[in-house]
């Protein structure tokens, strides 16, 4: 016979797992930080001309995310109003030095070809976003995951992009040539303007599918 205590156990699992579900949800599609919130619209669009370096900057500011949400969430009531913001910017400085230095030593050439992006991590839109409006008002796990799941989002839309710039710029997926012969790589993809109607066309979808659903949710 299951108790009182037992049951309650398990409500608390079941929404704690709703709860982790959604936040999951917001990151990856319905707050996706690149797609539906614009942030972060300089590695965006400097670092999708090849999956390799997407894949690289998204990882990156995950890291860097996760890190600095739970460190800032463990030390929110400690720190003064008056000065939060230069403190959340001296611990995800912190977090963004170590990551660089890991690239550094352990994938140079991914390190080199991302350069000076690496370092911006620190004003990232992104990053000081959810310190500000998340980290520092929930508990730490919570915040943990928040940065999981917004780092995931802003790697998804970094790979969605970096996969048809890099396919139909350069011909290549990865470094493999994918072209085979049957079209010609188009430069104008690699090239800013190719990174903004890339990200633009992408917005649209997204859009028009959340409206769908919208429509179909308000029509049941």
């Amino acid at each position: 016979m299951v108790t009182q205590k037992e049951k309650t156990v398990e409500k608390k699992r079941g929404g704690w797992l709703r709860t982790t579900a959604g936040q999951f949800a917001d990151g990856i599609w319905r707050q996706n930080p690149t797609l539906v919130l614009l942030l972060g619209m300089c590695p965006t669009l400097a670092t999708t001309t090849t999956v390799q370096n997407a894949l690289g900057m998204g990882l990156s500011v995950t890291a860097v995310l996760t890190c600095s949400n739970l460190v800032i969430s463990l030390l929110r009531k400690l720190i003064p109003n008056q000065i939060r913001i230069a403190s959340y910017i001296v611990i995800v400085a912190g977090f963004v030095t170590a990551v660089d230095l890991l690239l550094a030593a352990f994938v140079p050439a991914l390190s080199a070809s991302l350069g000076i992006f690496i370092p911006l991590i620190v004003v990232n839109c992104i990053i000081l976003a959810r310190a500000e409006s998340f980290a520092s008002k929930n508990p730490p796990l919570r915040s943990a995951i928040d940065g999981v799941a917004m780092g995931l989002g802003f790697t998804c839309s970094l790979t969605a992009m970096s996969v048809i710039r890099e396919v139909l710029g350069s011909g290549t997926f990865l470094g493999y040539d994918v072209s085979f012969g049957v079209f010609e790589p188009m430069a104008i993809f690699i090239m800013p303007v190719g990174g903004f109607l890339t990200l633009g066309f992408l917005i649209a979808a997204m859009q028009k599918i959340m409206s769908r659903g919208s429509k179909k949710k308000e029509a049941e």
